[in-house]
């Protein structure tokens, strides 16, 4: 049975950093495309950043530069490291794993950034 557990969300101050960790179980973790999203209230859910089973990322332009996304196959685990925090980030993150068909979803956790 596939799951994704988030961790590391929390309420930082502009400016500041969250590294986001999302830990995979049940599936082929190498496979798998991984992705973060985020929900903003009253906004509709957003791809934030992607990473292949080989590596290759995209961000959205609105956290390019300031977002890292990456993958460790040992662990099972893919991050969102996040820096120069801006209140527009506060949201629910997301994390998601694809690989045609499947597709899975973790449980989301909150980023709050206080201006």
């Amino acid at each position: 049975q596939a799951q994704l557990v988030e961790s590391g969300g929390g309420l930082v101050q502009a400016g500041g950093s969250l590294r986001l960790s999302c830990a995979a179980s049940g599936i082929k973790f190498s496979t798998y495309v991984m992705a973060w999203y985020r929900q903003a209230p009253g906004k509709q859910r957003e791809l934030v950043a992607a990473i292949t089973s080989v590596g290759l990322t995209n961000y959205a332009e609105s956290v390019k530069d300031r977002f890292t996304i990456s993958r460790d196959n040992a662990k099972n685990t893919v991050y969102l490291q996040m820096n120069s925090l801006k209140p527009e980030d506060t949201a629910v993150y997301w994390c998601n794993a694809r690989n045609y068909p499947n597709t899975y979803w973790g449980q989301g956790t909150q980023v709050t950034v206080s201006s």
